[in-house]
């Protein structure tokens, strides 16, 4: 089997979620709704019922139970404590309420560059993508950069141009990864809603923005095969092994389910959720 990843260069660890050093941001700066599996329909900008003034969640341990996916399933890649902690010194919406409105905006568009620099970050890690390193590097250093500016920077920065200059390279590495695997003649289903793929191997296969909702993929292998964008809510990968998956991230992790048997990548961690 091939290694896809040269683990001696995965720094996607720096891009873990820190919630004891947020303001409780995404309870706060972000849109949800009850159909999506949070506690109430809530508008942007307003914080969260549940939200203790400390800045922690009242129903945290009960989420599970009170079935609430849409809290479980998120994660933001670290830009909440990169706002609370670095850019704005510890200041909150909450004790300086003039500035929560560029609090919240400072907060999406650090998120946005925080899930592209994690992507370009795996990149790094890609054997097969290896002649991409070079070109790779000033678009990460240049995330770097921004998502260390003042906030009036960091809100005028041009997230789309970026994002476009970033899946070039990602789409590179989905065209690469199926001729590396020797998959390029390998079919993939074209409906996964709901169905039973138990035991069957999906290596090399391009999974990105496939709606992979509550399929079962319980003992399968997923080996250089690529998440980009894909939804995996509900999907089962219980005794899976993921631990070679490209373009996979916590959350689509978070709102799947696996036990402690299915293998990640070193840089995610199990669910509560999975036993």
């Amino acid at each position: 089997m091939i290694k896809i990843h040269d683990e001696n260069t995965i720094t996607l660890q720096s891009l873990k979620p820190d919630c004891s050093q947020c303001s409780g941001l995404c309870c706060t700066a972000l849109f949800f709704s009850e159909m999506d599996g949070f506690p109430e329909n809530k508008q942007a900008g307003k914080p969260c019922f549940n939200l203790h003034k400390n800045f922690r969640c009242k129903i945290h341990g009960e989420l599970e139970k009170r079935k609430m996916k849409g809290c479980i399933g998120y994660d933001c890649f670290g830009a909440g404590q990169q706002v609370t902690q670095t850019i704005y010194s510890g200041q909150t919406w909450q004790n300086t309420p003039g500035l929560a409105k560029e609090i919240y905006d400072v907060y999406i568009a650090v998120f946005q560059l925080y899930q592209i620099r994690y992507f370009l970050l795996e990149v790094m890690s890609i054997n097969p993508a290896k002649m991409l390193r070079n070109n790779i590097k000033p678009l990460i250093e240049e995330n770097e950069i921004i998502c260390n500016s003042k906030p009036q920077d960091i809100l005028k920065f041009h997230i789309e141009n970026y994002r476009k200059k970033a899946n070039v390279f990602l789409r590179q590495v989905c065209s690469l990864l199926p001729k590396n695997l020797c998959c390029l003649n390998k079919k993939c289903p074209s409906d996964f809603l709901g169905r039973n793929f138990k035991n069957k191997d999906f290596s090399g296969l391009d999974l990105s923005t496939k709606l992979l909702i509550a399929a079962d993929f319980n003992n399968c292998v997923f080996n250089g095969t690529i998440f980009l964008g894909a939804d995996t809510r509900d999907a089962d990968f219980s005794n899976a092994d993921l631990s070679d998956a490209v373009f996979i991230t916590q959350g689509q992790i978070n709102s799947a389910k696996g036990n402690r048997n299915t293998k990640l990548p070193q840089y995610l961690d199990y669910p509560f959720t999975w036993r």
